[in-house]
């Protein structure tokens, strides 16, 4: 079977047209389409890192709203626990009346400190002070801040020394440093 002149150029021609065409479709179609195709990748990488930052942010405020009933009535303890008026005024008659209580003949009343506000409770700071107590054996020392931890909720010991006195080798001196939690009527 011989193929005529006419039919070889319409083989050849149909050949160059079926080149073109895939040419054609695979830079233009295809190459537009894969660019395409990697933009949208690109997009969507960029917002799934936000997308799941909102998702973790979202689920961290639903944990919230759902304890902040919990969180309400506990602020609300703390506050009730809190006398009003300025803690220079409540605070170190408080303390003495307690010690007197557990049998100390000599307190000096507290000095106030330094104040800092609590990071963790907005409208609330706390002040450090300084409880000397100068005659004062050491099991009753003892007692007494156990009493004190337990009676004072808010307050909080954090360091005591305690120095031998000079003139009776029964009794120490004692300094106590403590912190208590005081609401911030400045916010």
């Amino acid at each position: 079977m011989k193929f005529e002149a006419e039919e070889i150029k319409k083989a050849v021609l149909s050949g160059i047209m079926v080149i073109i065409v895939l040419y054609c479709y695979k830079n233009l179609m295809l190459d537009d389409l894969n660019r395409r195709e990697q933009h949208a990748n690109e997009t969507i990488a960029a917002v799934s890192g936000p997308l799941s930052k909102a998702k973790e942010q979202i689920s961290k405020t639903m944990a919230l709203q759902e304890s902040a009933p919990t969180d309400n009535q506990t602020l609300e303890q703390i506050k009730a626990l809190i006398p009003q008026g300025e803690p220079i005024t409540w605070f170190p008659p408080r303390i003495v009346d307690f010690f007197k209580r557990q049998g100390f003949d000599k307190i000096t009343p507290p000095r106030k400190g330094t104040e800092s506000l609590d990071p963790n409770l907005p409208g609330f700071k706390k002040i450090t002070w300084s409880i000397d107590l100068q005659r004062t054996e050491f099991v009753q020392l003892g007692i007494a801040i156990a009493g004190l931890e337990n009676e004072e909720p808010l307050l909080e010991i954090t360091g005591v020394q305690i120095d031998e006195s000079s003139d009776n080798l029964q009794f120490q001196h004692a300094t106590m440093s403590v912190t208590t939690l005081v609401r911030d009527d400045k916010r």
